[in-house]
C-alpha cells in the first residue's frame, strides 16, 4: 500500500520541514510514502473564497487516480485515538487498497467536488492548526500508527 500526504501550498517553517524530514526517513521504513505540494494559486487575492476553493479542488482532483481511497483531514470529520488510528492503517491495507491519499486543504477547506470525491475525513484534533503543522502531525501518527501495528516501542500507553 502506498501513502501520499497531498497538500495546498508549499512548507515553509525550518523547523517543521526538518520534521516532516526526520518522519519521512522513518515511515519508508514500513510503507511507500510520497508527499506531494500543489503550489498556491497565482493572484489568489483577486478571487472569492469559492472561486479559490474550486480552484484549489481541480488541482487537488488532478492529483487523485480513481481508484485512490481519498482522506480529506479536516477538524470535522471523525477522531480516533493512536490506537484506534493503527487499526484503521490495518485494516486500508487488509482491504488490499493500492493507495491512500491524505489530503490537506487550502485555508478555506475543501471544495465541493472534492468533498464528494473524498472517501471520508479524518480530524487530527479539533483545535485549529496551521496547514503546515497538519502536515508534520499526520505524518507523525503515520508512523506511530505503523509503530504500534509492529509492537515497537515508539508509542506508550
Amino acid at each position: 500500500m502506498k501513502i501520499v500526504l497531498l497538500s495546498i501550498g508549499k512548507t515553509k517553517e525550518k523547523y517543521l520541514i526538518e520534521g516532516i524530514s526526520l518522519y519521512q526517513k522513518r515511515l519508508k521504513h514500513y510503507t511507500s510514502f510520497e508527499m506531494i505540494e500543489i503550489p498556491n494559486i497565482k493572484k489568489s487575492s483577486n478571487l472569492s473564497k469559492l472561486e479559490l476553493m474550486k480552484n484549489e479542488g481541480e488541482l487537488i482532483l488532478k492529483n487523485i487516480q480513481n481508484s485512490d481511497h481519498l482522506v480529506l483531514l479536516d477538524d470535522k470529520g471523525k477522531d480516533y485515538d493512536s490506537i484506534s488510528f493503527s487499526e484503521k492503517l490495518q485494516n486500508w491495507m487488509l482491504s488490499g487498497k493500492k493507495r491512500i491519499v491524505f489530503v490537506v486543504g487550502g485555508a478555506y477547506g475543501f471544495s465541493t467536488e472534492v468533498c464528494h470525491r473524498g472517501n471520508e475525513k479524518l480530524s487530527l484534533s479539533k483545535m485549529t492548526f496551521s496547514h503546515q503543522m497538519v502536515r508534520l502531525f499526520c505524518i507523525e501518527q503515520l508512523y506511530r500508527g505503523y509503530s504500534i501495528l509492529n509492537n515497537e516501542p515508539y508509542h506508550h500507553e
